[in-house]
């Protein structure tokens, strides 16, 4: 079967302008396939480069070498040298992201956050505004807050907005960077059973989970990062510079 994406020989160094230009490699030579109704997790300790991925596969970051590709029913779709005015379109349309923290315009309300993804494409308002709040409901964020910002929301709260926000289009491909970080287990539970929803509607899900648990209950399989790591990130030791460095 034809994955969605296909990933061959990916590398990513960073420069750390800060302590004199100094090049730091991060993965070298990774490759991966993530098929449809998968949920694939990225395991390995943390600063190996697993937020790294996922932000090179939405776009947030280039990648140095190597190829990303998407494969859809008309053809295939290389990421690795796409424009940047082609990023819109496909994370509108194709790729979801729930990151690790909520970024949103101030004085715009929780449900508007989460309708935003639905309005990008056309959708009708109501129905937006409907399918919002039945999955601010069932991440149980009380409905008081529905209509405020969620700037001035507790860590969870916000986190359950972002999922909400996540979850709400249904992309195709999901990448899922610790969405049940901040939560309790019973909106773990609600985050594992969304998971398990999007799966059997199709959608394919790479993901990164600390937490054993959930990702015993949502990973059809595991990636280990520890086999793309440069020689430099190998052997950590405390003056390593990867200390300290948001390549989780």
């Amino acid at each position: 079967m034809t994955p969605i994406l296909t990933v061959e020989g990916l590398d990513k160094g960073f420069v750390l302008h800060g302590q004199g230009g100094l090049a730091l490699q991060v993965m070298q030579a990774l490759s991966l396939e993530l098929h449809a109704a998968e949920c694939l997790v990225l395991a390995g300790r943390s600063g190996i480069g697993k937020s790294t991925l996922l932000k090179i596969l939405y776009g947030n970051y280039l990648a140095g070498e190597g190829d990303i590709r998407l494969h859809f029913d008309d053809g295939t779709l290389s990421l690795a040298a796409l424009p940047a005015h082609a990023w819109h379109s496909l994370r509108r349309d194709v790729i979801g992201y729930v990151s690790q923290f909520l970024r949103v315009v101030p004085r715009v309300s929780a449900r508007e956050v989460v309708m935003e993804p639905l309005l990008a494409r056309g959708a009708d308002a109501h129905e937006a505004s409907v399918r919002a709040e039945t999955l601010l409901a069932r991440l149980n964020l009380p409905e008081r807050l529905w209509s405020l910002p969620p700037g001035t929301f507790s860590g969870g709260e916000q986190q359950r907005v972002n999922i909400a926000r996540g979850f709400i289009g249904e992309h195709p491909l999901l990448l899922l960077d610790e969405p049940t970080a901040s939560l309790d287990a019973a909106n773990r539970a609600v985050v594992v059973e969304l998971i398990h929803e999007a799966k059997a509607r199709g959608a394919a899900m790479l993901g990164i989970f600390h937490d054993e648990d959930v990702r015993e209950r949502v990973a059809d399989r595991l990636l280990p990062l520890e086999a793309f790591m440069a020689p430099s990130l190998a052997s950590p030791t405390p003056s390593s510079p990867s200390r300290g460095l948001a390549h989780d």
